[in-house]
Protein backbone atom coordinates (compact mmCIF):
# COMPACT_ATOMS: atom_id res chain seq x y z
CA UNK A 1 0.00 0.00 0.00
CA UNK A 2 1.76 3.16 -1.39
CA UNK A 3 0.87 6.70 -0.58
CA UNK A 4 2.26 8.68 -3.38
CA UNK A 5 -1.21 9.82 -3.99
CA UNK A 6 -0.73 11.86 -0.73
CA UNK A 7 0.00 15.36 -0.58
CA UNK A 8 3.50 15.53 1.45
CA UNK A 9 3.75 17.13 4.47
CA UNK A 10 5.29 20.87 4.13
CA UNK A 11 7.86 22.46 6.75
CA UNK A 12 9.55 25.79 5.81
CA UNK A 13 13.49 26.12 7.34
CA UNK A 14 15.15 29.45 6.92
CA UNK A 15 18.75 28.92 6.23
CA UNK A 16 20.97 30.69 9.15
CA UNK A 17 25.49 31.07 9.07
CA UNK A 18 25.17 28.00 11.68
CA UNK A 19 23.80 25.82 8.39
CA UNK A 20 26.43 27.24 6.04
CA UNK A 21 29.84 25.33 5.45
CA UNK A 22 33.12 28.12 4.48
CA UNK A 23 31.93 28.50 0.89
CA UNK A 24 28.72 30.18 2.43
CA UNK A 25 26.33 26.90 1.26
CA UNK A 26 24.52 24.73 3.09
CA UNK A 27 26.61 21.92 4.59
CA UNK A 28 25.89 18.49 3.26
CA UNK A 29 24.43 16.92 6.13
CA UNK A 30 22.42 19.57 7.65
CA UNK A 31 19.71 18.52 4.90
CA UNK A 32 19.61 15.21 7.45
CA UNK A 33 18.78 17.68 10.15
CA UNK A 34 15.89 19.61 7.78
CA UNK A 35 14.92 16.11 7.27
CA UNK A 36 14.46 15.05 10.65
CA UNK A 37 12.72 18.28 12.09
CA UNK A 38 10.42 17.84 9.04
CA UNK A 39 9.34 14.58 9.74
CA UNK A 40 8.61 15.04 13.40
CA UNK A 41 6.97 18.23 12.71
CA UNK A 42 4.95 15.85 10.54
CA UNK A 43 4.44 13.16 13.15
CA UNK A 44 2.92 15.71 15.47
CA UNK A 45 1.10 17.29 12.72
CA UNK A 46 -0.75 13.44 13.09
CA UNK A 47 -1.04 13.46 16.39
CA UNK A 48 2.14 11.31 16.64
CA UNK A 49 4.22 13.23 19.95
CA UNK A 50 7.61 10.77 19.81
CA UNK A 51 8.34 10.85 23.59
CA UNK A 52 4.79 10.28 25.08
CA UNK A 53 4.70 7.35 22.67
CA UNK A 54 7.87 6.47 24.42
CA UNK A 55 6.81 6.61 27.63
CA UNK A 56 3.59 5.07 26.88
CA UNK A 57 4.35 2.41 25.11
CA UNK A 58 8.27 2.08 25.32
CA UNK A 59 9.46 2.11 21.88
CA UNK A 60 10.52 5.05 19.41
CA UNK A 61 11.62 5.21 15.90
CA UNK A 62 15.53 5.11 15.06
CA UNK A 63 16.66 6.27 11.13
CA UNK A 64 18.03 3.01 9.85
CA UNK A 65 18.92 4.13 6.32
CA UNK A 66 19.35 7.15 4.56
CA UNK A 67 19.81 7.67 0.53
CA UNK A 68 20.12 11.64 -0.38
CA UNK A 69 20.77 12.88 -4.15
CA UNK A 70 22.18 17.06 -3.98
CA UNK A 71 20.67 18.89 -6.72
CA UNK A 72 21.63 22.20 -6.01
CA UNK A 73 22.83 24.54 -2.81
CA UNK A 74 21.08 26.72 -0.41
CA UNK A 75 22.80 29.54 1.16
CA UNK A 76 22.45 32.06 3.93
CA UNK A 77 18.60 33.52 4.41
CA UNK A 78 17.42 31.14 1.68
CA UNK A 79 13.53 30.02 2.76
CA UNK A 80 13.33 26.97 2.15
CA UNK A 81 10.04 24.02 2.17
CA UNK A 82 10.79 20.68 3.42
CA UNK A 83 8.86 17.62 2.40
CA UNK A 84 7.64 14.60 4.41
CA UNK A 85 5.50 11.18 3.13
CA UNK A 86 4.86 7.52 3.43
CA UNK A 87 5.92 5.93 0.68
CA UNK A 88 6.46 2.41 1.95
CA UNK A 89 4.90 1.64 5.18
CA UNK A 90 5.17 -1.86 6.82
CA UNK A 91 4.37 -3.27 10.15
CA UNK A 92 7.95 -2.57 11.69
CA UNK A 93 9.62 0.15 9.30
CA UNK A 94 8.12 2.70 6.93
CA UNK A 95 10.12 4.25 3.84
CA UNK A 96 9.66 8.35 4.10
CA UNK A 97 10.19 10.35 0.53
CA UNK A 98 11.87 13.59 1.60
CA UNK A 99 12.34 16.79 0.00
CA UNK A 100 14.44 20.28 0.43
CA UNK A 101 13.06 23.10 -2.34
CA UNK A 102 13.84 26.78 -2.14
CA UNK A 103 11.25 29.08 -2.28
CA UNK A 104 12.19 31.84 -4.74
CA UNK A 105 11.59 35.24 -3.09
CA UNK A 106 10.19 36.93 -6.84
CA UNK A 107 6.90 33.67 -6.08
CA UNK A 108 8.04 31.62 -8.78
CA UNK A 109 8.17 27.67 -8.80
CA UNK A 110 10.07 25.72 -6.08
CA UNK A 111 13.71 25.10 -6.89
CA UNK A 112 14.51 21.45 -6.15
CA UNK A 113 17.72 21.17 -3.64
CA UNK A 114 17.75 17.88 -2.47
CA UNK A 115 15.85 14.69 -2.35
CA UNK A 116 16.40 11.46 -0.69
CA UNK A 117 14.06 8.62 1.74
CA UNK A 118 14.84 8.07 4.97
CA UNK A 119 13.64 4.58 6.65
CA UNK A 120 12.86 4.64 9.59
CA UNK A 121 12.13 1.45 12.14
CA UNK A 122 10.48 1.13 15.16
CA UNK A 123 12.09 -0.23 18.26
CA UNK A 124 11.74 -1.01 22.51
CA UNK A 125 13.23 1.92 23.51
CA UNK A 126 15.38 -0.37 26.52
CA UNK A 127 16.95 -2.95 24.30
CA UNK A 128 16.64 -1.46 20.30
CA UNK A 129 15.35 -4.90 18.99
CA UNK A 130 12.79 -3.86 16.31
CA UNK A 131 9.01 -4.04 17.13
CA UNK A 132 6.12 -3.73 15.48
CA UNK A 133 4.73 -0.33 15.42
CA UNK A 134 1.84 0.49 17.90
CA UNK A 135 -1.56 0.42 15.63
CA UNK A 136 -2.46 4.43 17.18
CA UNK A 137 0.78 5.06 14.66
CA UNK A 138 -0.08 3.20 11.79
CA UNK A 139 -3.78 4.55 12.11
CA UNK A 140 -2.55 8.25 12.11
CA UNK A 141 -0.50 7.33 8.91
CA UNK A 142 -3.17 5.96 6.56
CA UNK A 143 -4.26 7.61 3.35
CA UNK A 144 -6.32 10.08 4.50
CA UNK A 145 -5.08 11.36 7.78
CA UNK A 146 -1.95 12.69 6.20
Amino acid sequence: MSNLAQPAFQWPVRIYWEDTDAGGIVFYANYLKFFERARTEWLRHLGVEQQKLREQVGGMFVVTGTQLRYHRPARLDDLLTVTARVIEPGRASLTIEQTASLQPADGSAPILLCEGSIRIGWVDAQQLRPQRIPAVVLQALAPGNQ
